[in-house]
């Protein structure tokens, strides 16, 4: 009996998953890991605006939490946004890749080009050749180096115009 009420529970739950959205999912899941993980991540609340196999756009609001003295995001801020829009990229592809594969920032290079006065978005654009190259350490069981850009811009006030550009260098390795 408990084997079929078990089963049952698990139809409801997925039929219910299959219609959130995947930006919700998506959400959750970097909170969930910001909560568990990373606390600042899950303090700046990013919300994912698009998460497809090439584009990553994370947006994280002007807050009480997020603003600097001069009313603007805070510095810290904008690069644990980037950080998360290039980390939440190459997260999805080692996922889809099935392999055990390691993730972290080797360095991190920021260029401040405004000040960020509204809620900002992160954009990765990279996502074809992070998956390509999560395919190459995955064969290779080396660990290799790849740049990943983030450009910040603020929609409601600059439109496209970038607010930030940020370079992290995007270093993966195959668990033994």
């Amino acid at each position: 009996m408990k084997d079929v009420v078990t089963k049952n529970v698990n139809r409801l739950v997925g039929s219910f998953m299959d219609q959130v959205p995947d930006s919700f999912k998506d959400t959750a899941m970097i909170r969930l890991f910001g909560l568990t993980k990373i606390p600042m991540l899950w303090f700046i609340s990013p919300v994912v605006q698009k998460m497809t196999d090439e584009v990553c756009e994370i947006r994280v609001p002007l807050t009480r939490k997020t603003k600097n003295h001069l009313n603007s995001m805070y510095f810290g801020v904008l690069c644990a946004a980037a950080d998360c829009a290039g980390g939440l990229t190459a997260m999805k592809h080692i996922r889809k890749s099935g392999k055990n594969i390691s993730l972290s920032f080797k360095d991190f290079n920021a260029e401040f080009l405004k000040r960020a006065e509204g809620d900002t978005i992160f954009r990765n654009t990279q996502g074809a050749e992070i998956a390509e190259f999560v395919q190459k350490v995955a064969e290779s069981g080396e660990r290799m180096n790849m740049p990943v850009e983030v450009i910040a811009t603020v929609p409601s006030l600059e439109g496209d115009e970038p607010v930030a550009k940020f370079t992290l260098t995007l270093s993966l390795k195959l668990k033994g």
